[in-house]
């Protein structure tokens, strides 16, 4: 039996069902679990590790919802900065596909503790080529070593350039292969139960990369097994071209046929929507991850975030790929999510006329996405759409999974009326400490379980390596 206390907090921001903000406060954990959160006096006096939080702000572990880390192996390529997505994913798919499980182990490494000094608990990852001797084996032994809540995707692709995809041939997998790793995974790693450090997702990558019949095997044997499905939805408008030439459908009725919109799946992106769509998403269950980072750097589109939020549809961040983000802080996407969502109250409609937003117009005010908002899609929110109980709020029961900041920063100077939004507003800073399960990842400010100087100092290795190899074809 292991204890924590985590005390003294100057805000608590705890995200439970009445969204309790608690100053000078903090809270009690047994074996990984929340027994108790409430002011300090409240608590107990001792425990096997105790936090001292005094001048920090205690929020619950954000949730990245969308990832690609072994793109950290190719951030920021040359070739790849200044272009669309159909083109980023032709320069950059030659790349992936020639990693290593060497380089897979530092990619995941370095994405995971990158999203931990951001305040994140739990990350699902979308990695879907395996055709290069890597296993999704590699990742979740990564993750162990990092220490964070893991959601892991057998991701895939089946249709090459030969049989009218995108992605090379070279990059894809039998459709046999797939479903057959995909069980294999599933009985060996998925873990059902609260508290669950690994669970696994199966996620075809796209409507162009995968057939009609692997994104109905792939449903079929989640849904025989019990988890998740995840899949890009909707995210450029060269995607709806695509479905509309090839199967004479948008991307959302496309995947209705396919049995593709139920409450156990969440799709990436989800920039491109209408109203109908929006609406079956919300009674259906479906969830949706807002990637704004990546949205912005590929020209993709502004999701319908608010849209989405007064329909009811669960919605959660993510960071996307390290090559189409170039960073994996929850904090940033989290600050990028309410700007952004503000800057699309301020358009209009291309085919109407110009209206200017008014100074004051409380009819419009319910459209302003505000900083506790952002917060609890980070939080609450992502939880949701991962279909997790048991994370997104601090409250007894609850994993004890939790970040702070400390407030007595140049970030924060002067903003200290409202700490909670300052948390939103002001330039993101690393967490001072993050807790996964009772257990301290980031310790003020530093990976605390793992030497990550070396880890670094390898994938540099590995990444050069990848990038000098696609630079020479």
């Amino acid at each position: 039996m292991t204890t924590l206390l985590a005390k003294n907090a100057t805000m608590v921001v705890t995200m439970d069902g009445e969204r309790r903000e608690l100053q000078n406060a903090g809270l009690f954990a047994r074996d990984g679990f929340i027994e108790q959160v409430a002011p300090t006096d409240q608590l107990p006096t001792s425990a096997d590790t105790v936090l001292d939080l005094r001048g920090q702000i205690m929020l619950p572990g954000l949730v990245n919802c969308h990832h690609h880390l072994d793109q950290v192996l190719a951030r920021n390529v040359p070739a790849a900065q200044n272009i669309n997505l159909f083109r980023w994913l032709k320069v950059l798919y030659t790349i992936w596909s020639q990693r290593t499980p060497e380089a897979s182990r530092t990619a995941t490494i370095i994405g995971l503790a990158e999203l931990a000094l951001s305040g994140c608990t739990t990350a699902f990852d979308h990695t879907y080529i395996f055709k290069n001797g890597c296993k999704l084996d590699d990742q979740i032994h990564a993750a162990r070593e990092l220490g964070m809540r893991f959601m892991a995707s057998r991701g895939s692709m089946s249709l090459g350039e030969s049989k009218g995809g995108l992605p090379p041939d070279s990059c894809v997998e039998t459709e046999e292969a797939i479903l057959t790793d995909s069980l294999r995974l599933i009985q060996q790693y998925h873990n059902p139960d609260p508290g669950s450090m690994v669970q696994i997702v199966l996620a075809p990558c796209s409507p162009f990369s995968v057939t009609a019949d692997l994104m109905r095997e792939s449903a079929s044997l989640a849904r025989e097994r019990g988890v998740r499905l995840h899949t890009h939805l909707c995210e450029t408008l060269d995607e709806e071209r695509y479905t509309l030439e090839h199967f004479r459908m948008r991307p959302v009725e496309y995947l209705e046929t396919l049995g593709w919109i139920g409450n156990d799946v969440w799709y990436a992106h989800a920039v491109h929507v209408n109203d109908s769509e929006i609406a079956l998403f919300a009674q259906r269950g479906t969830g949706v991850c807002h990637c704004p980072s990546s949205n912005m750097r590929l020209a993709s589109g502004i999701a319908p975030v608010k849209k989405y939020l007064e329909h009811g549809v669960k919605v959660g961040f993510g960071v996307d790929g390290s090559s189409s983000n170039d960073a994996s802080n929850l904090l940033i996407e989290t600050r990028e999510a309410m700007l952004l969502a503000r800057l699309k109250m301020g358009l209009w409609p291309p085919e109407g006329p110009m209206t200017l937003l008014p100074t004051s117009d409380p009819l419009r005010d319910k459209e302003w996405m505000t900083a506790r908002e952002a917060l609890e899609i980070a939080t609450r929110g992502g939880a949701q759409v991962l279909g997790r109980s048991d994370i997104g709020s601090l409250e007894p029961g609850k994993c004890a999974d939790f970040f702070t900041l400390d407030l007595n920063t140049i970030n924060y100077a002067g903003a200290l009326s409202d700490p909670v939004a300052a948390v939103v507003f002001c330039a993101p800073q690393r967490a001072h400490y993050t807790v996964v399960g009772g257990r301290l990842v980031v310790d003020r400010g530093e990976i605390a379980t793992l030497d990550i100087v070396p880890v670094i100092e390898e994938h540099n290795r590995h990444a050069a390596r990848l990038v000098a190899g696609q630079a020479a074809i």
